[in-house]
């Protein structure tokens, strides 16, 4: 499977450490993830992305694009095959207007439900898929159940976004999870626009966090609050950090209940719901 890493914060951050040097780092976990790689920021709202069907680990491209990344907002992902060739075409994050998306997961015996999947997807948006995968699929899907609040090209709160994850995955599973299946299929989906941020646990493991035992940056941000190093007490966070494992060992992590959506909109408000059971 696959490995996600999402940042979003009030104030632009270096992501070298979290993508190359700690000890957990992206870089590190694509030797076992060795089918291309990508890493999305945002400058001035606009998503710019890179991507390589190379190994991370081994890839100097990576190294660069880590080094010089300093953004309020990055979504990065190592991919480990199940569908879809190995090109760049299909390596993660995908991209659509100001919209980055990155799955860990698959759907067994895509092929039987690539059809289906595809004749949900609004057929404006059906153009726009270029590779051979069920992550593309699965991110156009969740578009199209977005562009059902309102255009694309409008800002979404938290809120509607978890709601459209929510969508996506009962839409899948409505699909891919009937009688027959040989197993059920994991949607584990991160998702931003530069300014919301969500990800979806269904399957797959992913942990956040919003602060840290103690910040070695303490006294020197001038962002630093409370928050920085303890549990919000008003709903609203400095930073959101979410990956598949445990990255920085100073950040406190939480796992993902399974169906859970955690997220923050443009004002760093933390919100957190399951995907619904209907």
């Amino acid at each position: 499977m696959c490995r996600l890493f999402g940042f979003r914060s009030v104030i632009s951050s270096q992501v070298h450490r979290s993508l190359v040097n700690a000890d957990n780092a992206l870089a590190a976990q694509s030797e076992r993830h060795p089918d291309g790689w990508g890493v999305a920021y945002y400058v001035d709202e606009a998503p710019h992305v890179t991507r390589s069907a190379d190994t991370a680990l081994n890839d100097h491209l990576f190294r660069r694009v880590s080094g010089v990344v300093s953004s309020q907002t990055v979504l990065a992902h190592v991919r480990k095959a199940t569908v879809g060739e190995l090109n760049v075409l299909n390596c993660h994050p995908f991209q659509h207007g100001r919209w980055t998306f990155a799955h860990n997961g698959d759907i067994p015996e895509f092929a039987r439900c690539r059809d289906a999947i595809e004749a949900a997807v609004a057929p404006r948006l059906r153009p726009f898929i270029l590779g051979d995968t069920d992550s593309e699929r699965i991110f156009f899907l969740f578009l199209t159940h977005l562009s059902q609040d309102a255009p694309l090209s409008q800002r979404f709160g938290v809120e509607v976004v978890s709601e459209a994850l929510s969508r996506t995955v009962q839409a899948v599973r409505a699909i891919a999870d009937v009688e027959g299946a040989p197993s059920p299929a994991l949607l584990t989906l991160m998702v931003t626009d530069g300014l919301t941020m969500a990800a979806v646990r269904w399957g797959k493991e992913l942990y956040w966090s919003t602060h840290k035992g103690r910040c070695a940056d303490r006294d020197l941000c001038p962002h630093f609050a409370d928050v920085c190093e303890a549990p919000t007490t008003t709903g609203f966070v400095n930073h959101l950090i979410m990956s598949s494992e445990p990255v920085i060992d100073e950040n406190v992590w939480e796992a993902f209940g399974e169906g859970e959506i955690v997220g923050v909109d443009w004002r760093m408000r933390v919100s957190r719901r399951f995907v619904r059971a209907d």
